[in-house]
This record gives C-alpha cells, structure tokens and sequence, in this order.
C-alpha cells in the first residue's frame, strides 16, 4: 500500500471521528492501568461491568492492595482469569506504593516491570493516559493491519513496528483506537462488513481472494 492510500484512509477516519477513545470507564491513569490488565482475553463491556463496581470503593494502588486477592476477586470473578489477574492487580498495587510512590510510571520498561503488564498494554496506557503517539497492537489491530494491506506482518511487534514507520505522524497519536473501532465494528474477524465500509475503495482485501 502506498503512501497516499494510508493518508486518505486515516483522513477519513478523522474525519469519522475526530476524538476517538477508549471503551472502557477510567478516570485517571491507574484506573486505566488496571481496567487494562484486567482486559486480556475479556470485553471491554465485560471490564466495565467489573470497575463500574471496584472503582467507586477502591481506585488507588492502596485502596485495592488493601482489599487483597480474596477481596478483590469478589469484584472481578465476572471477568475470565480473574484469579491470575486478581494476583497480578494487588501485586502491581505493592509495587507501585513501594516503588512508584503510588503514581503509574510514564516509561514503557517501567511498565512492563509490573506483573499483568506487557508491551500492548504498557502501549495502551502510554498512549491513552499519557498521550505518547505509541501503537498498541491487539487482535483488531493485526487484522485490520494485514486484511487492508495498511502494514502486513505475521507477528505482533513486526505490525506494530511498521505501523509505527507507515502511519502519517498527523494521525499518530489515535491511530490505536481508530483502527481497534474498525476492526470490532467494520472489518469483523468473521464477517467484514465490506459493503458499509468508509475505506473500500482504499482496502486491498477485496483484490485478494476471499479467506
């Protein structure tokens, strides 16, 4: 796909929705951090269910390290996992009070130091929170990425790597949740609803045979 090709389809997308966002309910960044971690392999929908209940009564490092596993397990058990992730969350809350003086770290290695933490979640809070034009690559991402041909690669970090290089640096900063609303609404893992679809004419999964 050349260049132009990808600065119309993200000029529409703009165009679309000039402030995107992310689906799940937070207020603050360690809100976010935490909605996060518990998002891996659940649905927004699902995560928002759990916090619309968690954050009212707990929503720092000591409110919920306070809570403990059992106690905070109460109000995630909805979610899949939710005993790794109960772990990984009060865990995160320890290092944070030790290490962090209760506030999330703004770098990606700082991040990733955290159990329940790895690149595309570090990614996510980094951009969403903290502004930083990062690409945090999901199963929506890679999909769309490879089906419209916008950066093709058969791993994780090598479409993150290249929508990095690729995505024109004007659309940077919401290009995450941009293509995450396509492929959840549009370009469905199943069935794509090529017919609706406001970047057709631009895609270059209908010149390919059908998978």
């Amino acid at each position: 796909m050349n260049k132009a090709k990808r600065h119309e389809i993200f000029r529409r997308f703009r165009e679309d929705n000039p402030k995107p966002v992310t689906e799940l309910n937070y207020s603050n960044p360690f809100e976010l951090l935490i909605a996060v971690i518990l998002s891996a392999q659940a649905t927004d929908v699902g995560v928002n269910k759990a916090t619309d209940r968690l954050f009212p009564v707990a929503n720092t490092p000591e409110a919920i390290h306070a809570l403990g596993v059992e106690g905070l397990s109460e109000y995630i058990k909805t979610i899949g996992l939710y005993n790794s992730k109960a772990k990984n969350v009060i865990e995160t809350c320890r290092i944070l009070i030790e290490q962090h003086n209760s506030q999330v770290p703004e770098t990606r290695e700082e991040l990733e130091a955290l159990p329940g933490v790895g690149r595309k979640t570090a990614n996510v809070v980094l951009n969403t929170a903290f502004g930083h034009p990062v690409m945090a690559v999901d199963t929506h991402i890679f999909r769309v990425s490879n089906r419209t041909g916008i950066a093709p690669g058969k791993t994780v970090l090598e479409v993150e790597k290249k929508l990095m290089r690729h995505v024109p640096k004007e659309f940077l900063l919401d290009a995450h949740h941009w293509l995450i609303l396509h492929g959840r609404y549009v370009c469905r893992a199943r069935t794509p609803q090529c017919g609706s679809c406001r970047i057709e004419d631009l895609c270059e999964y209908k010149h390919k045979t059908s998978d």
